[in-house]
């Protein structure tokens, strides 16, 4: 990755360092900069997994009746049983040790990882991102 996507892993370690007084400035700074941003699955077909965007979004991964926001749907990070939502899956953000973590990219660049596997630098985690961004956007 390069150093764009290093600088958003700082940026996403401030929201935690700069405390409440600013941290909603650091919430929107943070779903600012992944705002419309696209989800990507690191397997053979680079499976699109929907955006970073509005939760009435029909691609949002915020959108929970869409394809890609649903907790039943096959394309879905939410959905546990899925190889792109189960916790043992290489291909999935809740993956703790997966070195194969959806990509984040924006701009036809990779900026991020979604990826609970806190050893990847430039990672944020799905739940963080759900937390800050899903009523910011």
């Amino acid at each position: 990755m390069g150093e764009t996507a290093i600088r958003s892993g700082l940026l996403l370690s401030i929201v935690f360092a700069v405390g409440f007084t600013g941290y909603a400035a650091a919430q929107s700074d943070v779903c600012a900069r992944l705002s419309g941003a696209s989800i990507v699955a690191q397997d053979d077909e680079n499976t699109f997994l929907g955006t970073i965007s509005s939760k009435f979004d029909g691609k949002s991964i915020f959108n929970q009746f869409g394809t890609y926001g649903s907790e039943f749907s096959g394309k879905s990070i939410w959905n546990k049983f899925s190889q792109y939502g189960s916790e043992f899956s290489a291909y999935s953000p809740f993956n703790k040790v997966s070195g194969t973590p959806p990509l984040i990219i924006k701009g036809g660049k990779v900026i991020a990882y979604l990826s609970a596997n806190r050893s990847l630098q430039g990672a944020i985690s799905p739940n963080l991102l759900k937390a800050l961004c899903e009523d910011e956007l």
